[in-house]
């Protein structure tokens, strides 16, 4: 599982870069004798798609793109290091190795969704969604950076961008223009100063103002600007976009890039559970059954210059996964 980690960690895939990994884990997997199925998704951009049989009950799933910079891989013997170690190149080699491990027992009704585009659009999940076989699908884990706690929460996400218009002019005549770069951070010093909801279940609304940018030149009054913010959702986007018009009072516009709710998912006695504040590709893959949401490795190491995964976590996760499948399975047969 270590060098099926690395080995996928030194494939570039950055989101919209996703080709290469893709190719590799279809090639992998018919190597182990899965059903492997590319679903295109752009020219370059493909997701994967394995099963064993035909009635596919459970998947198995995560994303393969990465944030940049891309980070090669590097190891000790307590942890591996780099671009995607647990974000979520650690966890596809897990859930592949505990997929093969409820193979080896005879549970073959069983799936792996692996898909592109998470970290920016989720574009590969809309289309996974739309897949025929997410009919066959009675429960879905995916995975992200959960500490292996079975998270029964994530919030949902708002990305957007404000933007103000101005009038250029002589900065030695200031009186002659407008500067949208002024209007702009008036208005986001009134988000900062804003009072957004909370929930008891999911627990306060988030606000990052990721980017700024604006105006031609130092000599020149601003004719335009623009900054763009992620929110992290605890309720869905309408009173949280409100409240934004009602802070903005005219100055300028908002641009909905994305939008994702909130998610409650299934909870399972005998696992950790916890809550996570961050969103997944699970609001955008609803024909795809129950969700459910665990994976090694800490979202606070995730998207940093010193990612890592802690070796025993990815050994872990693999009987944790194997668990839980086998609970859901029987859970399943039963019915």
């Amino acid at each position: 599982m270590f060098e099926l980690t690395i080995e996928l960690m030194k494939i570039p895939s950055v989101s919209g870069q996703e080709e290469r990994i893709g190719y590799f884990l279809r090639d992998y997997l018919k190597f182990l004798g899965w059903q492997v199925e590319l679903q295109s998704v752009s020219e370059s951009q493909n997701n994967v798609i394995a099963y064993l049989n035909e009635k596919p009950r459970i998947f198995l799933s995560t994303h393969m793109d990465t944030v940049p910079p891309f980070i090669p891989p590097q190891e000790d013997n307590e942890k591996i290091y780099g671009r995607g170690a647990c974000d979520a190149k650690g966890i596809i080699a897990s859930q592949i190795v505990a997929a093969e491990t409820l193979r080896k027992e005879g549970i073959e009704q069983i799936g792996l969704l692996f898909t592109v585009d998470e970290e920016q659009s989720s574009t590969g999940a809309k289309a996974a969604n739309l897949h025929p076989i997410a009919q066959k699908c009675e429960y879905l884990i995916n995975g992200e950076p959960t500490d292996n706690c079975l998270a029964i929460g994530s919030k949902g996400s708002l990305r957007l961008f404000i933007r103000t218009k101005g009038k250029a002019a002589h900065s030695a005549y200031p009186e002659e223009g407008e500067s949208a770069i002024e209007k702009l951070l008036d208005i986001l010093e009134a988000v900062r100063k804003t009072k957004f909801p909370s929930d008891e279940f999911f627990g306060e609304t988030t606000v990052n103002i990721g980017t700024i940018s604006g105006g031609l030149k130092t000599n020149i009054i601003a004719p335009f600007a623009e900054a763009g913010l992620h929110i992290r959702l605890v309720t869905d986007e309408r009173p949280i976009l409100e409240i934004l018009e009602k802070t903005i009072c005219g100055r300028g516009e908002i641009e909905i890039m994305t939008v994702a709710k909130p998610v409650k998912m299934l909870a399972v006695e005998g696992f950790d559970q916890k809550v996570v504040r961050f969103t997944t590709d699970i609001p955008h893959l609803t024909n795809w059954g129950k969700p459910l949401l665990l994976g090694p490795g800490s979202i606070l190491v995730a998207h940093t210059d010193g990612e890592y995964v802690m070796k025993e976590d990815l050994l872990k996760a693999v009987q944790l996964y194997v668990s839980l499948v086998k609970r859901l399975y029987r859970e399943t047969s039963s019915d």
